[in-house]
């Protein structure tokens, strides 16, 4: 972790500020829903988000042209549908990430090369959808050559941005790139000053359909100076020492105005590994902030309610939905990566 000079004019704001909406994208046919009932699932996931969302903020759907009609029968009229060619699915990565500079609405733009060019993914059409969202809500673009996503990074809107280092330092990424100069950029486009650096992501983000590390499944801003972070309570799972390792890092940090890091822990659902064998990812962490509301994911477990309540002490004036994410998480994701907030100028 280092602190630099603040930038003058861009900020990102926090994810619980005010949003003007949320910006989705539709599941299209790929490798990553691989046959026509995954691609239904999908959809059927995506839309439940899209409606727990819509509850408390308009919400836009991009889909692409020939999935338009389709789209907005399943979503109804409360949702815009808007059609532009897509990959995949994953808002928060394929979209802008906004940020208000003098007093208006603008949009970073970051290099998208499918997650560290992944042998399944394409992302010739999902590499312009950022410059396209920003175009449909009217903000000025500014594209950054840093190879980044919005599930890699999280802010607390005073100064202090979550990065990991397998994501903006990793080799598929950002190939010879230095801390300091991810830092500079980072910090020029966010408005931010100090980063905190997380060594890695949880393990099963490095799976075939993984972002190798993406900041918004271990840990997030829930207010200046407060930080919700995932831990593993099974000693068995690969994530149990890793999650400790973390907690530990955010508790020694202090943000960018010095203060230092209260934790708030997110024990994990209690299925830890698939049928399969292979272990899960899932995460309380990877919510969405809308305007009144948190949208939670549950993952019909036992400790769905446990994290709820967590998120009602934190959140005691917003309304906590619990949303299965199952689905979504066999993709790749969770609810935060398929979502991405429009801030209120």
């Amino acid at each position: 972790m280092s602190t630099r000079t603040p930038a003058a004019s861009p900020l990102m704001p926090p994810e619980w500020a005010p949003h003007e909406r949320t910006w989705m994208a539709w599941p299209a046919a790929n490798p990553t829903f691989e046959d026509a009932e995954v691609l239904a699932e999908a959809r059927t996931a995506w839309a439940s988000v899209a409606r727990a969302v819509r509850r408390f903020e308009p919400v836009t759907m991009v889909a692409g042209p020939d999935d338009v009609a389709g789209a907005r029968e399943q979503l109804g009229p409360e949702i815009e549908v808007v059609g532009q060619p897509l990959d995949d699915a994953w808002m928060r990565d394929i979209g802008p990430t906004f940020v208000v500079e003098g007093g208006r609405l603008t949009a970073v733009d970051w290099t998208f090369n499918g997650w560290g060019a992944q042998p399944w993914a394409r992302w010739e059409r999902d590499k312009l959808i950022g410059a396209y969202v920003a175009g449909r809500a009217g903000a000025a673009v500014h594209a950054s050559p840093l190879v980044n996503e919005g599930g890699g990074i999280h802010v607390d809107g005073e100064g202090t941005v979550l990065l990991t280092e397998t994501v903006q330092l990793g080799p598929e990424r950002n190939p010879g790139w230095t801390h300091e100069e991810v830092e500079a950029e980072v910090h020029a486009r966010l408005g931010t000053r100090k980063a905190i650096w997380l060594p890695r992501g949880l393990t099963a983000d490095y799976g075939p359909y993984g972002t190798r590390g993406h900041v918004d499944l271990v840990a997030a801003f829930a207010a200046p100076g407060v930080v919700v972070a995932h831990t593993q309570p099974d000693p068995a799972h690969p994530d149990h020492d890793l999650c400790k390792e973390t907690v530990k890092l955010l508790r020694s940090a202090t943000d960018a105005k010095g203060r230092q890091l209260e934790v708030v822990e997110l024990p994990a659902p209690t299925v830890t590994h698939t049928p399969e064998g292979e272990p899960v990812d899932y995460s309380y962490v990877n919510h969405y902030l809308c305007n009144g509301g948190v949208v939670l994911c549950g993952f019909g477990d036992p400790r769905d309610e446990h994290a709820a309540d967590i998120f009602r002490r934190l959140f005691p004036r917003r309304t906590v939905t619990l949303v299965d994410a199952r689905t979504v998480f066999a993709a790749g994701g969770g609810i935060h990566c398929i979502t991405q907030q429009q801030p209120r100028v």
